[in-house]
């Protein structure tokens, strides 16, 4: 499926679409290639032209701008740490199953880790301008996704959802802010 429709329908009628999901078979490599190398380009690029190019204004001092090797680093490290987080957030998802009464099954639980990030890459277009940077939080609607989702490909029972996708969604958090303390300790304060 294309990824623009794929992401819409997901973002607009969860339900529906986990269902479909569940239908389709899970390619690993259609799913990191054809989905998740297209999405996350979108934090990557305009966190880089946000910083490098754009700059945030500083009072008293200017626009303040990234280096642009430095910008090109932190930019690659960011869309590498972008797989390594939904590969380890699928390998979780996976592996708690059965502790909250669902079945173990890898592809659904990349399938519920690469769709339910959807909104996280999205909103990385407010990378763009520094001073909208807080609205990247619009991507928690993730959130609200993987729990719809984790009874339908997980087929884990209603009453342990919550518990479940609460779980996996702090884990997901604890990732992307380690990623990003991690981006900034190499490339610098207005690395993105």
């Amino acid at each position: 499926m294309n990824a623009v429709l794929r992401g819409t329908a997901v973002l607009t009628d969860p339900a529906t679409e986990w269902t479909r999901i569940a239908r389709e078979p899970g390619d690993a490599a259609y799913l990191l290639s054809g989905y998740v190398a297209l999405l996350a380009l979108i934090p990557a690029v305009s966190g880089f032209l946000g910083t490098c190019v754009i700059g945030a204004v500083v009072p008293g001092v200017g626009t303040v701008r990234t280096p642009v090797f430095d910008g090109v680093l932190a930019m690659i490290f960011g869309y590498v740490a972008t797989f390594a987080q939904v590969l380890l957030v699928g390998l979780l998802i996976d592996v708690l199953a059965p502790l909250f009464g669902g079945r173990r099954d890898f592809t659904g639980a990349l399938k519920l880790a690469v769709y339910s990030f959807t909104p996280v890459w999205l909103t990385g277009v407010f990378l763009l301008l520094p001073g909208l940077n807080f609205l990247t939080l619009t991507g928690l609607y993730g959130a609200y996704l993987l729990i719809k989702g984790l009874p339908v490909l997980m087929k884990s029972p209603a009453p342990r959802t919550q518990l479940y996708g609460t779980i996996v969604v702090v884990f997901a958090g604890l990732l992307m802010l380690l990623t990003f303390v991690a981006q900034r300790a190499l490339f610098g304060p207005g690395a993105m």
